[in-house]
């Protein structure tokens, strides 16, 4: 099992950037893929950007494209989103999740359900 915590959310203008990162627990963070989902009030859950265990393959939404950054160090076992240009259609809690991957053949998830492991998000609030 891992348990995932997620830090680096706050209030921001439009235009500039955050950092998030998200801390694993447990000596087997690198056979999980990661992946940052976001939720703003009244919306569902959706996928941001998703990592293989290795760090070498990443996914991400269509708008976060060129904007957003996922990566990991799995010696920290901490998986981070570099966020820039941030635009007020950005705001939403954004959650850290985890799929156990033993085989280590990555198939890219979007949908949260494929996500066995969450952090309690963090909250991102983008002010024009």
């Amino acid at each position: 099992q891992v348990q995932l915590v997620e830090s680096g959310g706050g209030s921001v203008q439009a235009g500039t950037s955050l950092e998030l990162s998200c801390a694993g627990t447990g000596r087997t963070f690198n056979f999980y893929a990661m992946a940052w989902f976001r939720q703003a009030p009244g919306k569902d859950r959706e996928f941001v950007a998703a990592i293989n265990w290795s760090g070498d393959n990443t996914m991400y939404q269509d708008s976060v494209k060129g904007r957003f950054t996922i990566s990991r160090d799995n010696v920290k076992s901490t998986v981070y989103l570099q966020m820039n240009s941030l635009k007020p259609e950005d705001t939403a809690v954004y959650y850290c999740a985890a799929e156990l991957n033993y085989d280590r053949t990555w198939v890219p998830r979007t949908e949260p359900r494929f996500y066995g492991y969450w952090g309690r998000g963090t909250q991102v609030t983008v002010s024009t």
